[in-house]
Parts: C-alpha cells; sequence; structure tokens
C-alpha cells in the first residue's frame, strides 16, 4: 500500500468531493460555540476513508480503523453507548478482518480490490446474523439506558448490514452505509440539540452519505470494467 500514489490515483471528481467533505466539516465546526477537536479530527478522518472505499483501495479501511476509535469515544462521551460498543466492537474489528481479505484479494495485481458478486447463501447468513446482531444489542443498550435507544439499535442493524457487505467487497456495501448514515444524521441531530458542539458530526454524517451514494456508483464502475476485461 502506498499512500502517495493512492492520494495521486484520485480523480478529479473525488477531489473535489473531498474538498467539499472537508470544507463543509470545517466550516460548521467554526459556525459551533464550542469547538471540539476531536469530533473535527474523526470527521476528517472519516470523509477520508470513505474516497479511499469508494475506489477499492485498502488505505480505505485503515482508516476506518482510526475512525472508529475517535467515533468511539466521542459516542461515549454523549452517552451513545450503542455507537460506542458498535464501532469498537464491531466495526473496527471487521474493518480489520476486511483489510486482510481486500489485501488478499486485489484485481490483477493493482490497488483496487475484487469485486465480489454475492451469492444466495451469504445474503441468507447476513440476514440472519443481523436478525441476532439486533437482538442482543437491543437489550444490551436498554440495560445501558442508551440516549435514542430505537434509533441507536437501527443504526447497529445498519452499520452491521454495511459492514458485512463491505467485508464482502460487495457494492452494495455503500447502500447500507447510507442508510446508516441516514440514521446517525438524526442520532446527531438530537445531541446537537442539546449540547450545539455536536453539529459537525451532523455535518460529517450528511457528507458521508453524499460519499456512499458516490461509492456506490464508483464501485459499480469497478464491477463492470473488471466483468468486461474478465
Amino acid at each position: 500500500m502506498n499512500i502517495k500514489s493512492s492520494v495521486y490515483d484520485l480523480s478529479k471528481t473525488e477531489l473535489i468531493l473531498w474538498s467539499i467533505s472537508v470544507c463543509i466539516i470545517m466550516i460548521s465546526s467554526l459556525l459551533s460555540e464550542k469547538i471540539d477537536i476531536i469530533t473535527i479530527i474523526a470527521s476528517l478522518i472519516g470523509v477520508t476513508a470513505l474516497i479511499f472505499i469508494a475506489k477499492g483501495y485498502v488505505l480505505g479501511q485503515i482508516l476506518t480503523i482510526i475512525f472508529s476509535v475517535f467515533y468511539g469515544i466521542i459516542s461515549f462521551f454523549f452517552k451513545y453507548y450503542g455507537e460506542m460498543i458498535t464501532y469498537l466492537c464491531m466495526t473496527a474489528p471487521i474493518a480489520i478482518f476486511t483489510t486482510i481479505s481486500w489485501i488478499k484479494h486485489p484485481y490483477e495485481g493493482t490497488r483496487e480490490v475484487e469485486v465480489n458478486r454475492l451469492t444466495k447463501k451469504q445474503i441468507s447468513i447476513m440476514f440472519i446474523l443481523s436478525a441476532i446482531v439486533t437482538i442482543i444489542f437491543y437489550f444490551i443498550l436498554s440495560a445501558l439506558k442508551n440516549a435514542n435507544l430505537l434509533f441507536s439499535t437501527i443504526s447497529i442493524t445498519t452499520s452491521f448490514i454495511a459492514s458485512y457487505l463491505t467485508y464482502l467487497r460487495s457494492p452494495y456495501y455503500a447502500i447500507g452505509y447510507a442508510f446508516n448514515d441516514l440514521v446517525l444524521i438524526v442520532l446527531w441531530g438530537l445531541a446537537s440539540v442539546e449540547n450545539v458542539s455536536y453539529i459537525p458530526m451532523v455535518a460529517c454524517f450528511i457528507m458521508f452519505f453524499v460519499n456512499d451514494i458516490y461509492g456506490f456508483y464508483s464501485w459499480r464502475k469497478m464491477q463492470n470494467r473488471q466483468s468486461i476485461k474478465s
């Protein structure tokens, strides 16, 4: 993995999308009454990770691991224990396994990962595991008196599905994360009502949503291109 080369590989569209994402996050931070450095750092790492994931580059997964740690800390302070547990105990570990999986499945020796087509068995396992994870975490969060229990539980479900699909190298990972982004926009919107320093997190997930939509478009192009060459 060559970071410098990965950056140079970004297209003009991707550079513009990344620049807009960074600007919106920084502007929202400056407009907030209280600037939270950890929140800003997490947001910037997050949008950067998504750009490289959209390209199918392993660097995106490594940045996801780092983002998960920062995001877990932020969630802990606002008592979003579901988000903390999800990212530290599920998203980060899955991102580690995904990093290994992507390294083992490069497309024809390039930095780009080989896109996978889901089997019926993989889809069935996804729904079964998602149901199990949702039920278990609902009771855990309820016991912890997690803030905004319903949305937090939905967030866990969508996050698990998205992480699972990312591990399997499916373009539909982006759709899973897009749904998760919408839930998180609501969650952090509610948090911002109580503490305006969390407004950058709302801006962060709005840009996450835009980046994930682009990610789906990018991966579909990758899939079609790889199918034609094979």
